[in-house]
């Protein structure tokens, strides 16, 4: 996808998610200068080939924003940059003079998304995709969350701001500015629970038979026949109707003969992997 050939985007962010959005802008063709601390990006230590893959493809210079000739080398590359995405708290941005209302001033055209973790006032509070998570219910302890879900859903929210920022300059001429809050990015993301969708027992958390996880001979199917088209071919198929009657039909095939069957006819059902 080339739609953003000649668009220049300089990311300040490490760690998740602003790497992630910048190499999905990457991907649609833009260019991207990815501007590390000194001692470099913390996801290359927790996760060396994640690090990589998002960082391919960038131009990665490491500059030292405390110092004067480190911010003089940000803002060279500022003057002819379309998109700037930061992660670093507005109070910090502020002390380095870097924040949105100077920038601003000196790069009229200029869009930068600004990923913060809460909304103001409370944006320069500290937090993780953990911590966001833990705020929406999202974790069962002692388990650990199975995906970065805050960090991958901000991420997303980055690259929409971005490109609802640059829409905006191509009618208006002008530059902005967008914040994205992780804790309200994984809020919409937690919006099922919130709602009561996917609760134990509700509709979309094991309360039908027809969408829910099965037993089979060497493992477990998720078999998501939602739709009355997909139940009623299914059910007519298997002859089957109540809960137990779904257990005692899928535990009598192995996981691959359940997804070829479904497949053949055209009911979704997958191994759970």
């Amino acid at each position: 996808m080339t739609i953003l050939n000649g668009i220049k985007i300089v990311n300040l962010s490490v760690n998740l998610p602003g790497p992630a959005a910048a190499q999905r802008l990457s991907r649609m063709g833009a260019d991207v200068v990815k501007v590390e601390p000194p001692a470099g990006d913390p996801m290359e230590t927790y996760c060396a080939d994640w690090y990589r893959a998002m960082a391919f493809g960038h131009t990665v210079i490491k500059l030292d924003l405390k110092l004067q000739e480190g911010k003089r080398v940000l803002l060279d590359l500022l003057d002819d940059a379309d998109v700037l995405i930061t992660a670093t708290r507005p109070s910090a941005m502020h002390r380095l003079g870097l924040d949105w209302s100077t920038l601003q001033q000196q790069f009229p055209k200029l869009c930068q998304v600004a990923i913060v973790g809460y909304p103001a006032p409370r944006d320069n509070e500290a937090g993780h995709d953990l911590t966001y998570q833990a705020s929406m219910r999202l974790i069962d302890p002692p388990q650990m969350p199975r995906t970065l879900l805050s960090d991958m859903a901000g991420a997303e929210r980055t690259i929409s701001a971005a490109l609802g920022l640059l829409y905006n300059r191509e009618r208006s001429g002008a530059g902005g500015h967008e914040i994205v809050a992780l804790s309200e990015a994984v809020a919409a993301f937690a919006e099922p629970l919130q709602f009561g969708c996917t609760l134990p027992g509700a509709s979309l958390g094991g309360g039908i038979p027809e969408y829910n996880i099965y037993k089979t001979m060497d493992g477990w199917v998720a078999v998501a026949a939602l739709e009355t088209h997909f139940k009623n071919r299914l059910e007519d198929a298997l002859h089957v109707g109540t809960p137990e009657e779904y257990r005692d039909a899928f535990a009598g095939q192995s996981s691959a003969y359940w997804q070829e069957w479904g497949k053949q006819l055209d009911v979704p059902i997958e191994t759970v992997r």
